[in-house]
């Protein structure tokens, strides 16, 4: 199996297995982890879903077979299969869980996409990263909305552009990942992060997430003062608001805990 899940108290940890191959994703794999993180986050029990690779390697990206075969079928079947890995990218990015990418060793091409569209990263200061498309010509079209969220646009052009290979200290500091740590520290600095997350209150988080997407598009202006207000009205007085309140004032774990 090349993609497996495995839940551990509250966190899915979605795992690449097919480390023969570096972790390099066809359909059939970018249908399965779409599948995985649907499952995952329609799940009640999972708090936090961990993205994760077996092997030396984060991912190589696409399988350049899989390329080749898609390179000799027409237009519409090549947008279908685009848009099926358009599909897993908006399914990573809209998780209703938090997501962890764990990335060690070469995470190239899409693989970028997997890492930028979680909403955190941590990797091992060997790691390295490559928007590699251009030497194929071709560019990273569907997850550009993810990268390019994360690396803003004059830095994606850059690497869009020159393929160049990038350390794991200058990914922490463009944005790709924000911790970067000794191999032997990766499982300990994600668990961290995870404990973190799951002190929190989980639909908080994601309206955190949503918050961000919000401001960021957008003048501040009236309508964008009317609009957090509201939203910080609304979270004071619903459940998770009156709870978490509450319990810092009854100096006890909430109930999310």
């Amino acid at each position: 199996m090349s993609v497996s899940t495995q839940i551990e108290g509250r966190v899915a940890r979605i795992t690449l297995d097919n480390p023969d191959k570096r972790n390099a994703f066809d359909d059939s794999i970018i249908t399965s982890l779409t599948e995985a993180f649907e499952k995952a986050g329609s799940d009640d029990s999972v708090r936090v879903v961990v993205l994760q690779a077996a092997g030396k390697h984060f991912s190589a990206g696409a399988d350049l077979n899989w390329m080749r075969a898609m390179g000799k079928q027409d237009a519409a079947q090549n947008k279908a299969d685009a848009l099926r890995l358009a599909r897993l990218m908006q399914t990573i990015d809209q998780c209703p869980k938090p997501v962890v990418a764990r990335v060690q060793g070469a995470a190239f091409g899409g693989a970028l996409g997997l890492i930028c569209a979680a909403d955190m990263a941590v990797a091992t200061d060997s790691a390295r990263f490559c928007l590699s498309e251009v030497k194929l010509g071709i560019v990273p079209a569907v997850i550009s909305p993810y990268v390019v969220r994360a690396l803003g646009p004059r830095q994606a052009g850059r690497y869009f552009m020159s393929a160049e290979v990038i350390t794991a200290d200058k990914a922490e500091a463009m944005g790709i990942v924000h911790e970067v740590v000794p191999e032997a520290e990766l499982d300990q600095a994600v668990d961290a992060l995870v404990s973190n997350l799951l002190l929190a209150a989980p639909q908080a988080q994601i309206e955190a997430r949503n918050l961000i997407e919000r401001v960021s598009q957008g003048p501040i202006d009236n309508a964008m003062l009317t609009g957090t207000a509201e939203l910080i009205a609304r979270l004071r007085t619903g459940a998770e608001g009156q709870e978490g309140l509450t319990a810092f004032l009854e100096k006890r774990a909430p109930n999310w805990m």
